[in-house]
C-alpha cells in the first residue's frame, strides 16, 4: 500500500513542487492538497492520510496552531515546510516539541530549483515519517523544572578534561538531544553534537539548547576548546571534527563530501573522537533514519570507548541505532531517559583524569 500524503501549504508553488516531488515515487500517493487549515481539516477527515507536509506560515490559522489541534484530536505524522528565517526556525523547533516528526527547509530564492534539489530529501522524510512514532506533545519550553540554571561564571572552568561525551542524533533528534543535556550538569565532560539539519537551524538549535540547559552550548566555529560544561552544536552543511591540540581536545570544521548523503554527519564526527580520545570518549547514538553513525560508534568501542544507543520504544525512528546495534558498535542499548544518567556514570565509573 503507498503511503498517503496530503500537503497543506498556502503557496501555489511550493504545492505544485511537493505534488511532483511525491507523484515521481510509487511508494508515494498524494491524496489532497490544501491552501489552509481548514480546508486541511476537511481532507484529513475525508483521506485519513499518513503523513502530511504542513507550512507554518499561512492565513487563517498558523502552522503551530494547526499542529497543535491536530497531535490532540487526531494524532498524524507531520513533516514541516520551515523557511530559512530566524522566526521560521525557531517556529520549527516549537513544531518539533509539539509532535512534529522532521522538517524541510524551504529555500529563499530559486525555489523551483531548491525544492527539486531537496526532491530525495523530502521524499525520505515522508517515508520515515510515516514509520515514526509519534510523541507526545511536550509543553513549550520543556526547562530544568524546579532545579536552577548553573550560573554563567561557573560554567567557564579553567582546567580541561580528559573525557568527552559525543552525541549524533537525526529524525526526532532535536527534542532527544534537548532532553539529553537537560538532565547534565553543569560540570559535564566537554560534548559534541550532530544533528542532521541545514544551514540556518543549527545556530538556533544551539541558542535554545544553550536557553534551555545548564551547558553553554554553541554552534561551533572551528578552533574552540572543548571544556567541561561547554558543549558544540555541527554547523550545517559542515561536519564537525575534534583532534588533540597539545593537552586539548579542539574543534575543527570540515567541508568534505557528504557521507550518508549529510553534511553534517555523525560519523566522520565519531571517528575523528574515536582517533583522538579512544577510551576517554562516552558516546550515544540516538533516533534517525539511515545508518549514519553506526560505523563511527563500532570505532569508538573498538577504540575502548564506552557506547549506548537510543533503543527502538523511545525511538522517533529506529534507523541510526538499530544499525548501530547490528554492527556491534553499541555497548547498551537505553531507553531516552536513562541516557544522560548512563554518560555521567561512565564518566564517574573512568576516573575524572583532570588536566590543565
Amino acid at each position: 500500500m503507498p503511503i498517503k500524503v496530503l500537503i497543506v501549504d498556502d503557496s501555489a508553488l511550493i504545492r505544485a513542487l511537493l505534488k511532483e516531488i511525491i507523484q515521481q515515487d510509487p511508494e508515494l500517493q498524494l491524496v489532497g492538497q490544501a491552501p489552509d487549515a481548514y480546508v486541511a481539516r476537511d481532507l484529513i477527515k475525508q483521506f485519513s492520510p499518513d503523513v502530511i507536509t504542513l507550512d507554518i506560515e499561512m492565513p487563517r490559522m498558523d502552522g503551530l496552531t494547526f499542529l497543535e489541534k491536530l497531535m490532540n484530536a487526531r494524532p498524524t505524522p507531520v513533516v514541516m515546510i520551515s523557511s530559512l528565517t530566524e522566526s521560521g526556525s525557531e517556529a520549527t523547533f516549537r513544531a518539533m516539541e509539539l509532535g512534529a516528526v522532521d522538517f524541510v527547509a524551504k529555500p529563499k530564492l530559486g525555489i523551483r530549483e531548491g525544492m527539486e534539489a531537496y526532491a530525495d530529501d523530502i521524499r525520505d522524510k515522508i517515508k520515515a515519517a510515516s514509520r515514526a512514532r509519534l510523541q507526545k506533545p511536550r509543553a513549550a519550553g520543556k526547562t530544568l523544572d524546579s532545579r536552577e540554571k548553573a550560573p554563567r561564571e561557573s560554567r567557564t572552568p579553567i582546567i580541561g578534561t580528559e573525557k568527552i561525551i559525543a552525541i549524533g542524533a537525526s529524525t526526532g533528534g532535536t527534542e532527544a538531544i534537548k532532553d539529553v543535556l537537560i538532565d547534565l550538569p553543569a560540570d559535564s565532560p566537554g560534548i559534541v553534537i550532530t544533528q542532521h539539519m541545514p544551514p540556518g537551524f543549527t545556530r538556533t538549535f544551539a541558542e535554545r539548547l544553550n536557553r534551555l540547559s545548564r551547558l553553554h552550548v554553541v554552534e561551533a566555529k572551528g578552533g574552540e576548546r572543548i571544556l567541561p560544561g561547554h558543549a558544540f552544536v555541527a554547523p550545517g552543511d559542515h561536519h564537525l571534527l575534534v583532534e588533540r591540540s597539545g593537552a586539548n581536545y579542539v574543534t575543527r570544521l570540515s567541508d568534505g563530501p557528504q557521507v550518508h548523503r549529510h553534511r553534517p554527519a555523525v560519523d566522520p564526527m565519531f571517528e575523528s573522537v574515536a582517533q583522538c580520545a579512544g577510551r576517554n570518549v562516552i558516546a550515544a547514538l540516538l533516533t534517525g533514519m539511515g545508518k549514519d553513525g553506526a560505523i563511527g560508534l563500532k570505532a569508538i568501542r573498538d577504540a575502548g570507548g564506552y557506547t549506548l544507543a537510543q533503543d527502538e520504544a523511545s525511538c522517533v525512528v529506529y534507523g541510526m541505532p538499530k544499525e548501530a546495534v547490528l554492527l556491534g558498535g553499541a555497548e547498551e542499548v537505553l531507553s531516552l531517559e536513562q541516557i544522560a544518567e548512563a554518560l555521567m556514570q561512565q564518566v564517574k565509573k573512568r576516573g575524572g583524569g583532570n588536566r590543565v
